[in-house]
């Protein structure tokens, strides 16, 4: 089964529509592909936030709803973003640098198949008008867009000031990393709090801000 994750209510007014036909009917890297493909891609032309991370796990790639798992939850927390704020597709976009779920390497899924980010990106990008600020979630999507990024992760999200007002640089946020998170405290002290007052800055006067239980 193939999905693109986007409200039924929004379809009719959303301009990427023909685009996500488009992104259905790719085949390109399917024999590669242990689960089949089921592109996980979202957004309205009206987005202001866009978030470029790797590729679906397992777990999402069943729910088909994307960050639908513990990574999405420190996602949102770190956005500062309620859960219904997170997936208005109005507000956030979602375009992994793999559509698809890659399978499983010896520790943790496999890198995102290569052939997605040449292919779909610049449409999609072209299709975002409105994206003010996107954030690059981990190496690939950072050696991906950043010109002049750093040899590590760690460097390279250290110095996310400098590639605002832009992108901003980020770790992925799987409880794999909490021990990276322990031995890097400035990123929760110093940079979380930056990347919250520019996402708020970004969006339209709403109900944002996290509060307890939110759901999906």
């Amino acid at each position: 089964m193939i999905h693109i994750w986007l409200r039924q209510s929004e379809q009719m007014m959303n301009g990427l529509i023909p685009l996500y036909d488009e992104i259905k009917q790719c085949d390109i890297c399917a024999a590669q592909l242990p689960l089949g493909p089921r592109p996980i891609v979202r957004g309205s032309e009206q987005a202001k936030i866009l978030i470029i991370g790797q590729a679906p796990g397992t777990k999402v790639h069943a729910s088909g709803i994307p960050w639908d798992d513990a990574s999405g939850k420190r996602l949102r927390q770190w956005m500062g973003l309620t859960d219904k704020a997170f997936y208005d597709e109005s507000l956030v976009a979602i375009m992994p640098m793999g559509f698809c779920y890659p399978g499983k390497g010896r520790s943790g899924d496999l890198p995102p198949r290569p052939e997605c980010a040449p292919k779909w990106h610049e449409p999609m990008l072209a299709a975002l008008p409105n994206v003010q600020l996107t954030l690059l979630i981990g190496q690939y999507a950072q050696k991906y867009y950043l010109k002049e990024s750093f040899s590590s992760l760690t460097d390279t999200v250290k110095h996310w000031e400098d590639y605002l007002p832009r992108y901003f640089s980020l770790p992925h946020p799987s409880p794999r990393n909490q021990i990276w998170l322990k031995q890097n405290p400035w990123f929760e002290q110093n940079a979380i709090p930056e990347l919250q007052r520019r996402i708020t800055a970004c969006l339209p006067a709403c109900d944002t801000r996290r509060g307890d239980n939110q759901t999906v």
